[in-house]
């Protein structure tokens, strides 16, 4: 099992980068699920403060695109891959290579988007069982279902973000989809909701 974890930084300069509210917990709960589960785990992370689960073998990464060249390296024979990371969609075009300082009264920044990981491992010829992730703060089925048809993925696990829901927090809660099938995990600790989503895909496969 491969598992993607945590935010993506992408540089802006040296000292400054775009990111977002992902703590990984759900990500390393994940990989902690299907580790206990009997599965061999691989775990690719954003940076994160959290301890490695016992048994899993953590691959660290900052932005998007390292993120990416990690799956494609670790992908080939892997049974199913789970992404769970919130992978930055934007990158800027082109980061200073020097601190920028405060001047102008306003800075435009263009952004150019980042390689779509989970579109990229569910359109390989060898794909693993794909399961996604859509983190959304409306509309979360709808957007959820328009992500599974047009990634042509096997699962997408979905949940509502936003003040005080998912993020940087200790539970969730999932509606779980498939094409043919509608699965709500129930809110609980993340650690729990990953051992459900590890037993619906387990079933699935069998």
């Amino acid at each position: 099992v491969l598992v993607t974890a945590g935010p993506t930084r992408e540089r802006i300069d040296p000292v400054r980068y775009l990111s977002n509210r992902s703590s990984g917990k759900m990500g390393f709960a994940i990989a902690a699920a299907a580790r206990a589960a009997g599965a061999e785990v691989i775990l690719v992370t954003g940076p994160v403060q959290l301890a490695t689960p016992a048994g899993v073998r953590r691959i660290d990464v900052e932005s998007a695109a390292d993120m990416f060249a990690a799956v494609e390296r670790e992908v080939a024979g892997i049974d199913v891959f789970v992404a769970a990371a919130a992978v930055a969609d934007y990158r800027p075009v082109t980061p200073s290579p020097r601190k920028i300082k405060k001047s102008a009264a306003r800075i435009d920044l263009a952004l150019e988007r980042t390689t779509d990981i989970l579109a990229s491992v569910a359109a390989r010829d060898d794909r693993p069982f794909v399961v996604g992730f859509a983190a959304e703060t409306d509309d979360v089925e709808g957007y959820a279902r328009a992500k599974l048809q047009a990634k042509r993925l096997d699962l997408i696990a979905a949940n509502e973000v936003g003040d005080g829901k998912a993020f940087d927090q200790d539970d969730n809660a999932l509606i779980v989809l498939s094409q043919d099938e509608r699965i709500e995990i129930p809110h609980a600790s993340k650690i729990e909701v990953a051992r459900r989503l590890v037993a619906l895909i387990a079933a699935r496969m069998r």
